[in-house]
């Protein structure tokens, strides 16, 4: 049968352009086919448009990490073939990289200046005993003793170098001082010399005063250890004026 209605949306006949009941109509829009590759075309050029973005920064990052780091030695171009050494390239040694080891340096003796000996003192030769070492006249008083040992005798600022002093108590006397040892020589037929003087003195010195009087002659052993002859040629004063002049000789050790 023929009668059966076309289906809805389709003309009838199986042609386009009409529609149902066989009357004309407005022609129908443009296929949507059209429309889904205009979406490809969009989707084509924002894929591309990814794709060179992300070229881009990956290249910025490349570039940067490549600036960051130091070019090895092994980068560092040599010609056509970098990877191979020139032959006249020597390789490095580690003195190179290794700090350098301070070498000790061995310095020349110094000679020491040469010092001149020194000349040691010259001392005269001792005198033999019973030189003459001083001999004059002496005064000898209650204020001012004398030191047999120093030429001429003198007073010492030390009271135990003095050797004679004089007193003047009712007579006056010679008194030996410190260690002084002295006697009387009693023999007036002679001068006693240096040998007289030593054979008597050390045995029968003493350090008694003794009473002075002109011509009286007294053999003595000083402080110091020297033989004196003292002979009285004069006697003055009361008190503390009291004085003794004598002839003195002092002999060598």
């Amino acid at each position: 049968m023929n009668n059966q209605e076309p289906r809805q949306g389709r003309p009838a006949g199986g042609h386009d352009g009409y529609v149902a009941n066989g009357g004309y109509g407005t022609q129908v829009p443009p296929a949507p086919a059209r429309t889904a590759s205009h979406r490809g075309a969009w989707i084509g050029a924002g894929a591309t448009l990814v794709a060179a973005v992300i070229g881009v920064v990956g290249t910025y990052l490349v570039n940067t990490n490549n600036d960051t780091k130091a070019t090895p030695p092994a980068a560092v171009a040599q010609g056509p073939d970098s990877s191979k050494a020139p032959e006249s390239q020597a390789p490095a040694t580690t003195s190179e990289s290794a700090p350098a080891t301070p070498t000790a340096t061995t310095s020349e003796p110094t000679t020491p200046p040469t010092t001149p000996p020194t000349t040691p003192p010259t001392t005269p030769p001792a005198k033999p005993a019973g030189t003459v070492e001083w001999q004059g006249a002496l005064a000898i008083t209650y204020t001012d003793p004398k030191d047999l040992d120093s030429a001429p005798p003198m007073e010492s600022e030390i009271n135990a170098e003095n050797d004679f002093s004089v007193y003047p108590f009712g007579d006056h006397r010679l008194q030996p001082e410190g260690d002084t040892k002295a006697l009387v020589w009693k023999d007036a037929s002679k001068v006693p010399a240096y040998a007289d003087c030593a054979g008597v003195v050390d045995t029968l010195g003493t350090s008694a005063e003794m009473t002075l009087k002109t011509g009286l002659v007294v053999c003595a052993r000083t402080n110091d250890g020297r033989l004196a002859r003292l002979t009285v040629k004069e006697v003055t004063g009361q008190s503390s004026d009291a004085t003794g002049i004598f002839d003195v000789v002092v002999w060598s050790r």
